[in-house]
């Protein structure tokens, strides 16, 4: 049996911080999946020479009357998993007499998924696109404010404190320094420090909240990713990789910001200040 496919989250992000257009790519072809799934897929069809397109399961497959193609090995993505706690855990958390098994979630690659390019049988319509943007949306589902910029400081672009972000009304970027100060909100970077929670050097916070809004941008494809990896490098080092914690944590950042602003045009009227 071969042994389990893992991908690491920080080769995934150092991969699409090199790669401009990458991210804008997976992000349109993929869109149902998280964004580190969509990355994942995208990489792992590069790698194998396979032409980017729609996924699906064995069994979605056929039911769009479609087949795979016998020895087409499937691509792999992270999966949440329900396990039983461990009895070192549950002597340190013990369940009350009575009470229910106590589980958590995991996450885990599985190779489920297959590309369309993978597949023979009746023609599948394009559904490659790039989900709509609506900044007022993605904000109240955040719980985020944002509140007047108040500095005098021209030289400032934005900031952000608890759960409010402000943006200077002659930011360069606008929408980039929007997604930076998100990124520093949704990385817990603004809140209070509490004893579980360490202290990351700026060095580290920066470069985690630039690389929130460089997914953001390219996924949605506006201007100011190529900034982006410049700043990234001038505060982390060219060449230094973000540690693998830190990119679970962007990728799972940047992920919950598209997803609370999306909305689909053909459905749903445009809300005001959309993308």
């Amino acid at each position: 049996m071969s042994p389990p496919v893992t991908i690491r989250w920080a080769e995934l992000l150092a991969d699409a911080v090199s790669r401009p257009g990458q991210i804008l790519e997976a992000y349109s072809l993929f869109h149902g999946y998280s964004l580190g799934n969509q990355l994942a897929a995208m990489f792992q069809c590069r790698v194998r020479g396979l032409a980017p397109g729609p996924i699906a399961t064995l069994q979605r497959w056929n039911e769009l009357k479609r087949h795979v193609r016998a020895g087409e090995k499937a691509i792999v993505l992270c999966m949440p998993v329900s396990v039983r706690v461990k009895e070192d855990e549950r002597i340190r958390h013990p369940v009350p007499e009575g009470g229910a098994p106590r589980m958590k979630t995991i996450f885990v690659w599985k190779p489920r998924w297959f590309v369309l390019a993978q597949t023979d049988g009746e023609p599948l319509a394009d559904s490659a696109q790039i989900p709509s943007w609506d900044e007022a949306r993605a904000l109240e589902t955040l719980g985020v404010q944002r509140v007047p910029f108040d500095l005098t400081d021209g030289n400032v672009q934005g900031y952000a404190h608890g759960r409010s972000v402000a943006v200077s009304p002659i930011a360069a970027l606008p929408a980039k320094t929007l997604f930076h100060e998100l990124g520093h909100v949704l990385l817990n970077h603004t809140a209070e420090r509490g004893a579980d929670q360490p202290d990351l050097p700026k060095t580290l916070t920066e470069a985690e909240a630039e690389a929130v809004a460089l997914l953001c941008l390219e996924a949605l494809h506006l201007p100011g990713a190529e900034y982006t990896r410049g700043y990234i490098q001038s505060w982390y080092g060219a060449g230094n990789p973000l540690p693998e914690h830190s990119a679970q944590r962007i990728f799972k950042a940047a992920d919950t910001i598209l997803r609370a602003g999306r909305y689909d045009p053909k459905t749903e009227a445009a809300p005001g200040g959309a993308a």
